[in-house]
């Protein structure tokens, strides 16, 4: 009982907190026009899209408030440097620690950035070659080619730029406790994996088709062709050399790391049970850092490709990285936004209760690093903008407009009920004379109609429509390319 009262008046302690936007950490010892930039960051958050007569930027406090957000690391990088970092709420409420520049989050998918460097770094030193067959280095498992694949041979440089044709999209972890699986197992889909087994979907060097299973193929040619331990070897090839000191990809997390490690929360406030998951699929999901270890990353990349330091990789090396490999986005273990003519590098992370965001500029030395422990990417998606508009980043940030009708009360009710994706159900619910989009832990959008068929959502920049017949009656409605379907 006491440690339930214990935990109530945390959680009242937070929200009054908040409420009163004492939610950051305090300032170091930065000048006063750094101070400046900081608080206009924190006052300039704003979405993909612009809504005509809306108001459309809000403070990290609200957003913070609005995304039941406990904890944030901010880093911002200006000329090669970090320029500042700032933390704000809580690693984890119940203990009451807040977030530090010391403070562990899980990177999700960030880990493939790192990860695609250690492949790199073995290519680099004549180990591995980027297009041969991946099973002339896989010596425990090899992938069993089949019809799907057409006779074509999977080559490192399709693992690493999810042009491989591959199964599993990303992983759930293991609650902390469960048994956990060896990676042929996770290759095989075997029991006690929670993940299906990695094969074909079709022949490689199609098409783009994100794989974090193409991803655990690599983490185990880099433990083949070393002979050593997936962590020991991004430890000391890959981590140490750029200064991410603090950084591991040992699952499970060192117990002597404990008081340093983020708890992760779910978007209704809870936290993950355990804390966090654990991730056997490291080079996919297991990285734990700080925000300042992972622009470091940001930072040497940037150097190498000037031909300023190479700490790991080379310049030349670096360039290969950065090129996309088949279509013109994905690239080695990152993603290249083309801003009208600007480019920028990125990658974003996932992990229960974690989500995380990295942007770097190619040229000039700009980015910035978020780390949360929340469950929610349109948070760190806002913060990104409001960075790159305050510092001015080229072509960066270019809203939608868009123009918002509002229907009658009684006009919403024939969207309302229950709707099918999948084996997945999505709710249409009314609050407030507004229409909202549940789906799972994660998400809780809010419909803005355009017209009575056509709607949007801030929190993902997506073509949104809804389907009805010819007497008007909802049958459904369109995400992209995707149809839900409506059942009640």
């Amino acid at each position: 009982m006491q440690k339930l009262i214990k935990k109530n008046v945390t959680i009242l302690l937070v929200v009054i907190i908040q409420s009163f936007g004492l939610f950051g950490q305090p300032i170091k010892n930065y000048s006063q026009q750094i101070k400046s930039k900081i608080s206009q960051v924190e006052n300039n958050l704003a979405g993909w899209v612009k809504i005509v007569n809306v108001p459309n930027k809000w403070t990290l406090a609200e957003r913070m408030k609005y995304y039941h957000a406990n904890g944030i690391s901010i880093v911002v990088i200006k000329d090669y440097k970090i320029e500042w970092i700032k933390d704000y709420g809580w690693a984890d409420i119940e203990e009451q620690r807040p977030v530090t520049s010391g403070t562990l989050f899980q990177a999700g998918s960030n880990s493939k950035s790192l990860n695609a460097i250690g492949i790199l770094k073995l290519v680099q030193d004549g180990k591995l070659n980027l297009h041969s067959d991946i099973n002339n280095y896989l010596k425990r498992w090899k992938f069993p080619y089949d019809s799907l694949s057409k006779g074509r041979k999977i080559t490192v440089a399709n693992l690493i730029s999810h042009t491989a044709g591959l199964t599993v999209h990303g992983f759930g972890g293991y609650k902390r406790g469960d048994t956990l699986p060896t990676i042929i197992q996770i290759l095989n889909g075997e029991k006690p994996a929670n993940s299906e087994a990695i094969r074909s979907m079709y022949e490689p060097s199609l098409k783009y088709e994100y794989s974090g299973g193409g991803t655990t193929i690599s983490q185990l040619i880099i433990e083949d062709i070393t002979g050593q331990p997936y962590d020991e070897y991004m430890r000391k090839n890959v981590l140490r050399p750029m200064g991410m000191i603090n950084s591991s990809y040992t699952q499970p997390p060192l117990a002597v790391r404990k008081n340093l490690l983020a708890t992760g929360y779910y978007n209704d406030g809870k936290a993950v049970n355990g804390k966090y998951h654990i991730y056997p699929e490291q080079a996919a999901a297991g990285l734990w850092t700080t925000s300042a270890d992972l622009a470091k990353y940001v930072i040497e990349t940037q150097l190498a490709l000037a031909g300023k330091s190479q700490k790991v990789l080379s310049k030349k090396m670096t360039e290969l990285r950065l090129t996309p490999y088949m279509d013109s986005s994905s690239a080695f273990g990152l993603f290249i936004l083309n801003k009208n003519g600007t480019k920028y590098f990125t990658h974003g992370g996932v992990d229960e209760g974690f989500v995380s965001q990295y942007v770097g500029s190619i040229e000039g030395g700009n980015g910035v690093v978020v780390m949360t422990n929340t469950f929610n990417t349109a948070l760190y998606d806002e913060i990104v903008n409001s960075v790159a508009s305050v510092y001015k980043w080229k072509n960066f940030y270019t809203p939608v407009i868009k123009k918002e009708i509002i229907l009658l009360d009684n006009e919403l009710n024939k969207y309302l009920g229950k709707y099918l994706f999948g084996a997945d159900t999505v709710l249409l619910e009314k609050t407030n004379n507004r229409i909202h989009i549940k789906a799972g832990e994660t998400i809780q959008w809010q419909i803005h109609f355009t017209d009575n068929t056509h709607f949007f959502v801030t929190e993902t920049n997506a073509d949104l429509n809804f389907i009805t017949d010819t007497s008007g009656k909802v049958k459904g409605f369109t995400m992209n390319d995707l149809t839900i379907i409506k059942i009640e």
